[in-house]
């Protein structure tokens, strides 16, 4: 009987230590990729190791938890040797992290109580914890429930609920400078903010029809009277005169200046 609940619990024993190896192993390989492949990581590819990592320890909790598993509780681990030489078999059994079973590691390592250190923050937050009253505490509880409920309404819902406010929050982003608009407009309607040039050619005074913009260049009319004149001569007929009171025609008081084919317009 006791060596079929020893052979047993070598048999947990080994199938634990093999889980534990498992979760180490990936553990190694994420610590791996976030420090040498941390520029070609992506976020499915952290999840994916989250999920592994997750996975591997509810297998352990699972063995732990089970029924044939013996309770490791109940068994008592005594020291038979303690030596302050190195013990290769123990270091390669550790991985180098425990060379030597000496009197200063074996109670670090064999301890079933915290550290003092820890043991006196502990003490330090159950005093704290003994100071505030039932409302105080009541009050905080009902807050952190609040926030903790906050939480998990936003992660339980649909991926589509959330790209849906993603999307209306875009289309309600404005995709234009109001005060741009308004000076663009100001510019291509009353001209506010452009400079004013003059194009070249010779200033003729007194012209009838030029403003401060126009001077120098023929104005609208005589663009227009140029035009017309230049094609009859490219027909080959001639250029009948201005005549005043003749129907279809500008009035005689109105001067035009008629300038020939081969002077460049100023304004093309």
């Amino acid at each position: 009987m006791q060596q079929r609940e020893e052979k047993h619990l070598e048999a947990s024993i080994e199938s634990l230590i093999s889980r534990v190896a498992q979760l180490k192993n990936s553990l190694h390989s994420f610590i791996f990729k976030l420090e040498n492949e941390y520029d070609r990581l992506t976020w499915p590819s952290v999840l994916d190791n989250f999920a592994l990592l997750s996975g591997q320890l509810n297998t352990i909790n699972k063995l732990l938890r089970n029924e044939k598993t013996p309770s490791f509780r109940n068994q008592v681990i005594i020291p038979l040797l303690l030596s302050p030489d190195r013990d290769e078999e123990l270091a390669k059994l550790t991985e180098q992290r425990v060379p030597v079973f000496s009197h200063e590691i074996v109670p670090d390592h064999l301890r079933t109580k915290p550290d003092p250190e820890v043991e006196e923050q502990e003490k330090q937050f159950s005093a704290e914890a003994a100071r505030i009253g039932p409302e105080v505490a009541q009050k905080q509880i009902q807050t952190l429930n609040k926030l903790c409920s906050n939480l998990l309404e936003k992660l339980n819902n649909p991926r589509e609920d959330r790209e849906t406010e993603s999307a209306a929050l875009r289309q309600n982003k404005p995709s234009f400078n109001p005060a741009d608009t308004t000076a663009l407009v100001a510019a291509v309607g009353f001209g506010k903010g452009l400079s004013k040039c003059r194009p070249p050619g010779p200033v003729a005074p007194g012209q009838p029809g030029q403003g401060p913009m126009m001077t120098g260049g023929p104005t609208l009319q005589q663009v227009t009277i140029a035009g017309s004149s230049n094609q009859q001569a490219a027909i080959g007929g001639p250029v009948p005169p201005q005549q005043a009171g003749q129907p279809g025609k500008m009035p005689s008081n109105i001067k035009t200046n008629i300038k020939s084919a081969s002077m460049q317009h100023p304004y093309r």
